[in-house]
């Protein structure tokens, strides 16, 4: 073929080309692939994405709420589709698990930071994404509680606040001083003597119980313990401390509110939702765990029960501290709650992990501060803060007793532990503790055969 042959038979493939990539002259995306420029400035198209969201109800409003973040980040960012999916608190825990376990965990995950994620190498590390302006913007000793052994791995959308809670009326007919326990706190002693007043019979034949708890979770007893001079089953150190005096103490207080009538006798087979509903019921004074948000609840169950939707007695809620023991200090338990982000065994690239955390920041930023504002929790930014400015949902008396808690601040050991001590204290939990737990509960076992199984079991699992 001549020279002039052959350049007329470039030049049309030239043209057939640039058609089928619609005049763009094929520009590169991100990752290597063929894109379509965007508006026709020559910059090359996001690369479509999905990133998956696995979330809880956080609160009454959240699943609405999800739903306008969602629909904000789609108008910002086109290229990303948000799947998400409102897992219920009872079973999400174990789906999540087993979607770790398996190598193909969400994108995001409503929770605290945990150790134990880390040791799987899936979570996903923040420090390549997170800019100085996000960082700025978080309040003094908040972005620290998305954090393993100073890596970021999560963003705290809130400071989460485990206390009790009481029934005002009846705190009151009994004479107790809701007010001045919310000051100083109590102890074991002054908990004891306040039981025998406000456990009684009622009029239709019922017991109202100074206290309920439900008996599936662990976060009753974990909340003695730190009250007790205990931080959790390891301290931050990694060093075992529930295998002494101390946790034979706490197992014995418990012990002793079941045998005086004061926790109801079948607290073991108690769901987390029968025990809300004693406390709905008014057969129970206080109920273990409480957060500020239960007031929030409670005035919309009141409004609820005006409009002659729901049926009961209103309710005045009280946010108490956790009682603790006569020699040890006051402890709040406090913890980081917000979206943790991970990667998949089959990794989907780094132009995907750049999106999981753009998804991130849209689900934690300034409007997404309305989960600490309906929560009654301190805001993690400031951002937050202002955007809520005035627009607080509790009570005067449950904010303020949420700041008098806050001082006594208790965080996890879990940001401190390395991935092994970690992983080892979930699995003495799960293993050891939880069913011990129900034998305190049921009566099965004493505080002394549960303290040397846990002493036991703890040179097994966690070598100590």
């Amino acid at each position: 073929m001549k020279k002039k042959g052959w350049l007329t038979l470039l030049a049309s493939l030239m043209l057939v080309f640039t058609a089928a990539c619609g005049g763009s002259g094929g520009a590169k995306t991100p990752e290597g692939g063929s894109g379509t420029t965007s508006e026709g400035n020559g910059e090359a198209a996001p690369k479509q994405d999905t990133v998956v969201v696995w979330t809880y109800p956080v609160h009454g409003k959240y699943e609405d709420e999800l739903k306008e973040h969602v629909a904000d980040l789609k108008e910002k960012y086109p290229h990303i589709t948000v799947q998400t999916e409102v897992l219920s608190w009872a079973e999400g825990p174990k789906k999540f698990d087993v979607a770790l376990n398996a190598g193909n965990p969400p994108d995001l995950y409503f929770h605290a930071v945990d150790g134990a994620y880390v040791d799987t190498g899936l979570a996903l590390e923040l420090s390549p994404y997170i800019t100085d302006e996000i960082k700025n913007d978080y309040l003094p000793g908040t972005l620290e509680l998305g954090q393993i052994q100073g890596k970021q791995y999560g963003l705290p959308l809130y400071q989460s606040l485990w206390a009790w809670g009481g029934n005002k009326k009846i705190l009151e007919e009994a004479g107790i001083d809701w007010k001045a326990i919310q000051e100083n706190g109590w102890t074991w002693t002054e908990f004891k003597a306040a039981a025998e007043k406000l456990t009684k019979k009622l009029p239709n034949g019922n017991t109202q119980y100074a206290l309920v708890t439900d008996g599936t979770s662990l976060d009753f007893m974990e909340m003695l313990t730190r009250s007790n001079g205990m931080p959790d089953v390891l301290n931050d150190k990694g060093e075992f401390q529930w295998n002494d005096e101390r946790i034979l103490d706490t197992m014995t207080f418990v012990s002793d509110l079941m045998k005086a009538g004061h926790l109801p006798a079948e607290t073991a087979a108690i769901t987390p939702a029968k025990r809300m509903d004693l406390f709905y019921a008014e057969e129970a004074a206080v109920v273990s765990k409480a957060i500020p948000y239960y007031d929030v609840m409670l005035q919309n169950r009141a409004k609820d029960i005006d409009s002659g939707t729901v049926q009961g007695a209103k309710i005045e809620f009280v946010l108490l501290p956790v009682p603790h023991n006569d020699g040890a200090e006051r402890k709040t338990s406090m913890f980081g709650e917000g979206y943790v982000a991970f990667k998949q065994k089959k990794d989907k690239g780094e132009e995907h992990a750049k999106n999981t955390f753009l998804i991130m920041e849209g689900l934690s930023g300034a409007k997404a501060g309305n989960s600490a504002n309906e929560l009654v929790l301190p805001f993690v930014r400031k951002s937050q803060a202002e955007f809520y400015e005035g627009k607080g949902l509790g009570t005067e008396s449950t904010i303020k007793a949420a700041e008098i808690f806050a001082n006594f601040k208790e965080i996890p050991v879990t940001l401190n532990l390395d991935a092994d001590a970690s992983g080892n204290q979930k699995k003495f939990k799960e293993q050891v503790v939880k069913p011990n737990i129900q034998a305190l509960f049921s009566g099965e076992k004493t505080p002394e055969q549960i303290a040397q199984d846990f002493k036991d079991k703890g040179k097994q699992i966690l070598g100590q």
